[in-house]
């Protein structure tokens, strides 16, 4: 047990002890000044394709909280059109209906410091991670949970699959009728109309 959690764990001691007592006013009291409660609101944010790409291809797609790769949702999307039996996919992400590749794949955005906890909602504090680290990780700090923040790979020769998706989109265009598959194909078409860096084949 970290010292952090240790102390934290003393004073909830104390504060039992004196409600052992009867002593409710020496409970609250050191409540407040030792371990006070600070309600945390989730500040959610509905990211946009492009904007998520942005910060994918910065990341290199790589999990910045484990250091592992991760793949563009539309070719994942694309892997279960092909496969749905045995790669199935269903929109809410269902555990028991959905490939559980989604949930550790799928690249999503955190604030590395939660805005909750006074967090910058900007790039400088945007990462790349999966949504299994992103459930986990919540309105904690890197510190509290005792994750490291791993380097991005921009350099990689990882591209996330985003390469075979254009390529197979090439070969059957009909994938597109798919609103999924749609909505990361506009994305990407249109991160390469900005000049962003292109798609490693």
């Amino acid at each position: 047990m970290s010292s952090e959690c240790s102390n934290k764990a003393q004073v909830l001691a104390d504060v039992c002890s004196s409600l052992g007592t009867g002593e409710l006013d020496d409970a609250v009291r050191t409540l407040r000044e030792r371990y006070p409660f600070n309600p945390l609101k989730n500040a959610g944010r509905n990211w946009t394709p492009l904007q998520a790409l942005h910060i994918f291809f910065r990341d290199g797609f790589i999990d910045r909280y484990t250091g592992l790769p991760l793949v563009f949702p539309g070719t994942l999307r694309i892997v279960s059109l092909h496969l749905p039996t045995d790669f199935p996919y269903h929109p809410n992400w269902k555990t028991d209906q959905c490939h559980l590749a989604y949930w550790e794949l799928v690249p999503t955005i955190d604030h590395v410091v939660p805005v909750s906890r006074g967090g910058t909602d900007d790039d400088t504090n945007w990462v790349t991670t999966s949504m299994v680290k992103n459930d986990s990780k919540a309105n904690f700090t890197l510190q509290e949970l005792g994750w490291r923040l791993f380097p991005g790979r921009s350099d990689s020769n990882w591209d996330g699959l985003t390469g075979w998706f254009s390529d197979e989109l090439e070969r059957r265009p009909n994938l597109l009728n798919d609103a999924y598959v749609r909505k990361w194909e506009r994305a990407l078409r249109m991160r390469r109309n900005v000049g962003k860096v292109p798609v490693e084949r």
